[in-house]
């Protein structure tokens, strides 16, 4: 069995890195005394999976891991101990019991919502969104093992719409392509001709295919 847990990364967390992401949830884990399953060897240690790595800096009210049970236990259970090893901002909201021969959260994501919320040029970002999609190309530079490579942002990106004083979009994160949230504001930023302003992005949900919630399993 695993359980798939939904957890937010929010405020001053946001500008936790992946691995200390993952330190984090496993002293929680270990502290929580939940009946999780390590590693065999020397170095034992918990094999968590993360469906999407967050960037640095991006907020996250909904992501998900995946973590491995040594026996069954229920889902409030898990969700009030787990919580209270948990710091504020990286609250737990969620916990799904699964078997293991469903596939990986990471190998069933389609796409995820993001919500920017840029703190200048509003309106000039807000007017440049419909001509900024009609764009049959949007090339931006990529590094990758090989080094840097131009790549198409459009086929990527699913929707993207003003609401109220926040830009909400739908981007793809599959294996198949990933759309990153602040490349596409850079992108669009460039194309209003404005200089790029700070913006605050949170990631809202993360998908599958279907474009269902991917805790919906």
């Amino acid at each position: 069995m695993k359980m798939l847990v939904v957890f937010e990364k929010m405020g001053a967390h946001r500008f936790l890195g992946h691995l200390d992401l993952q330190r984090a949830m496993q002293r929680a884990l270990r502290r929580s005394g939940l009946p999780v399953t390590y590693s065999q060897g020397f170095n034992p240690h918990l094999q968590l999976s993360f469906a999407a790595p967050l960037s640095v800096g991006i907020q996250g009210e909904r992501e998900i891991m995946e973590v491995p049970l040594s026996r069954q236990i229920s889902e409030a259970d898990f969700l009030s101990k787990l919580n209270k090893t948990l710091p504020q901002n990286m609250k737990a909201k969620a916990a799904v019991l699964l078997e293991d021969k469903l596939a990986p959260a990471m190998a069933r994501m389609g796409a995820a919502t993001y919500v920017l919320r840029p703190d200048a040029h509003f309106e000039q970002l807000a007017a440049a969104v419909p001509g900024f999609l009609l764009q049959e190309r949007i090339p931006f530079m990529k590094r990758g093992k090989a080094g840097m490579r131009e790549e198409d942002l459009r086929p990527l990106i699913y929707n993207l719409m003003v609401k109220d004083d926040t830009l909400v979009t739908v981007l793809a994160t599959s294996s198949k392509g990933t759309a990153r949230a602040d490349q596409l504001f850079l992108s669009l930023c460039a194309f209003a001709g404005i200089q790029q302003p700070r913006c605050l992005i949170t990631r809202t949900a993360l998908l599958d295919e279907r474009f269902a919630p991917l805790e919906g399993a």
